[in-house]
């Protein structure tokens, strides 16, 4: 981290928490309180993390406004305000969006974590964010008069290299200069996308949190010193050995990080970090370590392959974290024709 961090509730490790689903498909409470409390047993997360409710790795696009709520209400009830909470509003309709901005707000979590619009090709794979950034800005600035809480963004768009999946430099410093309650950017860039957005988010004339997205870049991106934090959904499956590499980036120990890193904690990142099955395989490896009772998701969010099954399996055992017997991974295909799924 620079001698920026922890200056704001942005700077900190979020967890970009997935939520476990039932073999029917519908939200499995149980397990979901459980799993949260796998982060909050944790010391030092508590010191330094906090919890992402409700994003893209939680399959917001796919619940209703009231599960929304009530997976939110579960976070609450299981962290007691021992690290700060982030929860997305994501919805269909901008009206929608603002409801649930209030819903976030009316259960007392931290801030709003907010995903430009989804729908015509208008406002989501032709989008010109540069030309017309309205189109999401408009959606930031309703959600923040209507709440008035901190906002961590998640900037996706279809811009083209080098800053996709991410949102372009122009647009990315109008929306945090017309927005002052934006305190923290997920850096869903690649590599180049990510030092042009980080240097342009550290010109503003106030402090906006550079989240790191991609673990699989987090070794560089402390080497550069433009890392204030993360919002990412690699943690849901390799939690212990990425708090012990960015400790050991945080003292100043680069033999220790560079050991962690090279330990097969980079070859598991780069596998999991395919853009086109980057949610299916967070899932997939939560699973395969025994955190979560399935990898199910609700379609059009697809099964893994059981190729993918058998590399991740593969590479967290490489990691040496504790992962669930080899023959339980077999069952996945018996189980999905079962529950009507159609595994490739």
């Amino acid at each position: 981290m620079t001698d920026k961090s922890m200056t704001s509730i942005a700077d900190r490790y979020y967890v970009a928490i997935l939520l476990p689903m039932t073999e029917t498909l519908q939200i499995d409470e149980h397990a979901y309180r459980r799993f949260i409390q796998y982060f909050l047993r944790e010391p030092r997360f508590l010191k330094t993390g906090g919890l992402c409710i409700n994003p893209e790795a939680g399959e917001i696009f796919y619940l209703t406004r009231a599960e929304k709520r009530r997976v939110l209400e579960i976070a609450m009830e299981e962290a007691h305000g021992k690290v700060p909470i982030f929860a997305g509003t994501w919805a269909l309709t901008t009206e929608e969006t603002v409801a649930t901005a209030r819903d976030v707000k009316a259960l007392g979590a931290d801030g709003i974590f907010v995903t430009p619009p989804g729908g015509a090709q208008d406002v989501t794979s032709c989008w010109d964010a540069d030309m017309y950034p309205e189109v999401w800005t408009d959606m930031i600035k309703a959600q923040d008069k209507a709440v008035d809480l901190p906002i961590i963004t998640h900037p996706v768009s279809g811009s083209r290299p080098p800053f996709s999946p991410g949102l372009p430099l122009n647009a990315t410093l109008q929306i945090c200069r017309e927005v002052p309650n934006i305190v923290g950017w997920k850096m869903t860039y690649g590599y180049d996308g990510f030092r042009i957005i980080a240097k342009g988010l550290r010109s503003l004339d106030r402090h906006v949190a550079v989240l790191g997205a991609l673990a699989s870049r987090f070794h560089e991106y402390n080497a550069t010193g433009i890392f204030d934090g993360t919002l990412s959904g690699f943690w849901n499956f390799a939690f212990e050995p990425m708090l012990d590499h960015l400790d050991a980036w945080k003292r100043r120990d680069l033999e220790g990080a560079c050991k962690i890193w090279d330990s097969g904690l980079v070859q598991l990142h780069e596998y999991i970090a395919d853009m086109g099955r980057l949610h299916t395989r967070y899932k997939t490896a939560a699973w395969l370590r025994g955190l979560i009772p399935n990898p199910y998701m609700r379609p059009p969010m697809p099964l893994p392959r059981q190729i993918e099954i058998d590399t991740i399996y593969e590479l967290l055992k490489n990691l040496g974290v504790s992962v669930i017997d080899k023959s339980e991974t077999r069952l996945l295909a018996v189980q999905a024709r079962e529950t009507g799924f159609v595994q490739v």
